[in-house]
């Protein structure tokens, strides 16, 4: 037997279909504002990334690891007249959390390590050319080589003067290289996980170097870094979580190739860079470097 549904019964129940429906436009367009990423990540085209990995810069023979002060001046100056626009970590994490834009054809430059030249004479040439870099210092160096020997463009270490300085020109992001990581001793390469460490060992090892220069670089600095790049790129998958607790927004590895940026803050972890030997010529470098 079927039973008849009375007029005010009916009329409840539309009014609470009518709410429900209100209420689920209302959670998705609030949605669309608190989490703008999954708004764009299936609308826009990936924006590809160059990345350049510098080390030393002096007036010293060219090598792997270092370059003069000539050759990076031909690589910015390539840069610019192939219409590349240096973009900033900030700018980059933004962009993949829906705000901003990136320029058509972004770069981003960094240097690892924290050697003096950096500032005395890679960041004139950065603001001749208008340009903006991360630099990855390692805690120990400053503390125990710069301060000891300081200020030489060929070997010294920046001091903790000195990277602040950096920081204020408004042209360098000071990143995170370890404290005291950048080795291979032990047994452990960088930072990478030993084969017989427990995952909550190796978090805990972890941890402490990443808090020890956070902490230095906030008493020293008032600086918190958000980028990290791996020593020797030695990569282990149980340090993702550590870094993320820590603050870090992009970490950057030794692996060549080019990066595609999307509104997912996750592509951040995991950066390619090409190393910029100094045994290259500007165009060898560069025609490496943007290979898509």
């Amino acid at each position: 037997m079927y039973k008849c549904l009375s007029f005010s019964r009916l009329i409840y129940r539309l009014l609470l279909a009518l709410l429900t429906v209100a209420f689920c436009a209302l959670f998705f367009i609030a949605g669309k504002t608190v989490f703008p990423v999954s708004a764009h990540k299936s609308t826009e085209t990936p924006v590809p990334l160059p990345v350049i990995m510098y080390h030393s810069v002096c007036e010293k023979a060219p090598s792997a690891y270092t370059v003069t002060p000539q050759q990076l001046k031909n690589d910015l100056t390539w840069l610019k007249n192939n219409g590349y626009t240096s973009v900033s970590a900030r700018q980059l994490t933004d962009y993949t959390r829906g705000i901003g834009e990136l320029p058509e054809k972004p770069v981003l430059i960094t240097f690892d390590d924290g050697f003096y030249n950096n500032l005395s004479l890679a960041l004139p040439m950065l603001e001749k050319y208008d340009m903006c870099a991360v630099v990855s210092i390692v805690g120990r160096y400053t503390d125990d080589y710069a301060a000891a020997d300081p200020h030489a463009d060929s070997y010294s270490y920046l001091t903790w003067d000195d990277i602040a300085e950096l920081a204020a020109s408004g042209r360098i992001e000071i990143g995170s290289h370890t404290y005291d990581m950048h080795t291979n001793s032990n047994g452990r390469q960088g930072c990478a996980k030993l084969p017989d460490e427990s995952s909550d060992e190796y978090e805990a090892v972890l941890g402490a170097d990443l808090a020890l220069l956070k902490t230095e670089l906030l008493q020293n600095c008032g600086i918190s870094p958000e980028v990290f790049a791996y020593p020797f790129g030695a990569l282990s998958r149980e340090s993702l979580p550590v870094l993320r607790e820590s603050g870090i927004l992009m970490t950057l590895t030794c692996r060549e190739g080019m990066n595609h940026i999307t509104r997912d803050p996750d592509c951040l972890y995991g950066i390619f860079r090409n190393n910029r030997s100094g045994l290259l010529t500007t165009e060898e470098y560069m025609a490496k470097l943007t290979k898509k």
